[in-house]
């Protein structure tokens, strides 16, 4: 974060530029004041009154004109850091939302805005302006030594009071906003599942949960916003007292004849203009913690993981994909996901990954496609490590259609084409490669249909045809399929069957997953795993004989589920 606010270290110099001015100008009332009470009521000259009242006024138009340009400087700063740190902040989301275990949702974003919102706020123009506390300061001095020590002891009580809300309230207001954002995490998730939610009758339960995880910020918030409370009142109160307290010593100066009663109304105006800074931080002090929390949370999240020297661009792959002796596993668990797998497809060979549940095969597909990092062993694409490979450059290569289908609100277009412009042609292709073009025209809008978050107005079966097109949009050399028939009917699944026949016929390396042992026959080879370890691997004909002596008759008799349980599957 220090390297970003450096970047934009000549917004903040020429808000404190302007700040000088405009708290240059702020002794214009106090000086006001000062020449009608020793001046213009002793003179009883009008002319002296009018110019004097004309040049104040004039004053106090600069200040404001002064106080709307600074809060444009940073107003514009805010919104530059936003656009520079903002992708920043989500490029490392994504990263890190990818890898194993990751924690979701998290709200980078979130502090982003609160930063936002933090500079164009008052709390950051209290912060210019209270440095000059000392200068007003020294201003009451020449006035008179006895008022100068009354603002001296003023100031350092409202100094005091400020630390003292630091020290009493940024615990609970940090604990508050950790609270808060793991019930906003919890919501999220319930929302996502809404369905499930409402089907299962679950909806008691996900508010108690909910109340609970809130109680406990509310907890947090009720401490913090009571210790803030008593501290504003007294805050308020001090400084009313402090101003008291100069007008009684200016009071007693006077009746003494050590200063004038101009003296006395503008030491007392000038005090209220010094301390009224750090009262309105005191005030807004929520704000500032936020944002402080804020800043150091995106300072984690940037620094984590430093970006690293983009690898150099590889040529196109022709789809030659290798396991070698892969090993992976999740953080805090002691027992291996996969266990030494290794295997290896030449460019155009498609393999089927088969067996029981919690065997590894998603994990192997992610894998394969390079958004995980195995432990040991390494998976190489064209003999290159796919995990070390650039995203940027591999991903217009590879198809990938994970196991929960995810697709982004907007057009049926825009899903297959990635979210990019691409053209027209290259989106038709991918849809009738992947046998969904007919279905797609028979929406209400064609490719132009609006399909609603995450695809909310799309049949289970529509969205897997359409985020199968989306994994060919561009004519992939690798193609990773985990479960693409499970949401498909009898006639979604031909349409599958045709999809990878095409797929080999078109020269791509397809690795496809699968409970269901119908579509194994149009592949080359099977891949059997078993508690994470390689239970077999060869060519499919071998692997069909192995089964059942029988093997193609009774798989197209329908009777061939029995013997795939044989090994697991």
């Amino acid at each position: 974060m220090r390297t970003f606010l450096n970047q934009y270290r000549s917004y903040f110099l020429y808000a404190g530029f302007f700040s000088f001015f405009t708290n240059i100008l702020l002794l214009a009332p106090a000086i006001y004041m000062l020449q009608v009470f020793d001046r213009v009521l002793t003179s009883r000259h009008e002319e002296t009154l009018v110019m004097l009242t004309i040049i104040t006024v004039a004053a106090l138009v600069g200040m404001m004109l002064l106080e709307m340009v600074r809060s444009r400087v940073l107003a514009a700063a805010a919104l530059a850091m936003d656009r520079r740190l903002g992708s920043v902040v989500l490029d490392r989301l994504l990263d890190g939302a990818i890898r194993p275990g990751a924690e979701q949702n998290l709200h980078g974003l979130k502090d982003v805005a609160t930063l936002r919102t933090f500079l164009t706020g008052p709390g950051i123009q209290a912060l210019f302006d209270s440095p000059w506390l000392p200068i007003f300061i020294v201003v009451i001095f020449l006035f008179h030594p006895m008022m100068g020590l009354v603002a001296v002891v003023g100031a350092a009580l409202i100094f005091v009071l400020a630390l003292a809300n630091e020290r009493l309230t940024r615990g609970p207001l940090e604990q508050q906003q950790a609270e808060g954002r793991r019930a906003g995490r919890f919501v999220d998730l319930s929302l996502r599942n809404a369905e499930v939610v409402g089907a299962l009758g679950m909806k008691s339960g996900v508010t108690a949960t909910w109340e609970g995880l809130n109680r406990e910020a509310l907890r947090h918030q009720l401490v913090a916003s009571q210790w803030s409370s008593r501290v504003t009142s007294l805050s308020k109160f001090t400084r009313q007292m402090i101003q008291v307290v100069m007008l009684g010593v200016g009071a007693w100066l006077v009746i003494d004849l050590h200063v004038s009663p101009g003296v006395m109304i503008a030491a007392t105006i000038l005090l209220g203009r010094a301390l009224a800074p750090v009262e309105l931080l005191i005030q807004g002090w929520r704000s500032l913690v936020e944002a402080r929390s804020a800043a150091q949370r995106l300072s984690e999240l940037v620094t984590s993981e430093k970006a690293a020297t983009p690898p150099t661009s590889l040529p196109a792959p022709e789809g030659r994909l290798t396991a070698e002796r892969v090993v992976f596993g999740f953080k805090g668990n002691d027992r291996p996901v996969l266990k030494g797998v290794t295997f290896s497809l030449e460019p155009g060979e498609s393999l089927a990954i088969l067996g029981p549940s919690a065997s590894g095969k998603s994990t192997l597909a992610r894998l394969l496609v390079g958004v995980w990092k195995p432990i040991s062993g390494v998976v190489r694409l064209d003999g290159a490590d796919v995990a070390a490979w650039s995203r940027s450059d591999l991903g217009p290569h590879v198809g990938y259609l994970p196991q929960d289908v995810e697709l982004f609100a907007g057009t049926v277009r825009e899903n297959i084409a990635r979210l990019d412009a691409g053209e027209d042609e290259a989106v038709i292709d991918a849809a009738q490669r992947a046998n969904a073009h007919e279905m797609i025209l028979r929406l209400p809008q064609g490719y132009d249909t609006p399909i609603g978050e995450g695809g909310a107005s799309l049949s289970g079966g529509q969205r897997q045809r359409i985020a199968l097109a989306r994994a060919l949009y561009g004519d992939p050399r690798l193609v990773i399929l985990d479960e693409p028939n499970a949401s498909l009917d009898a006639e979604g699944e031909a349409s599958l069957v045709r999809t990878l026949q095409g797929l080999k016929d078109h020269g791509a390396t397809v690795v496809f997953i699968t409970h269901r042992p119908g579509i194994v026959s149009v592949t080359d080879k099977v891949l059997v795993l078993r508690e994470g370890t390689v239970d077999y691997f060869g060519d499919t004909d071998e692997f069909l004989q192995k089964v059942t002596p029988v093997g193609r008759a009774a798989e197209a008799a329908g009777h061939g589920e029995r013997n795939y349980r044989s090994l697991g599957v």
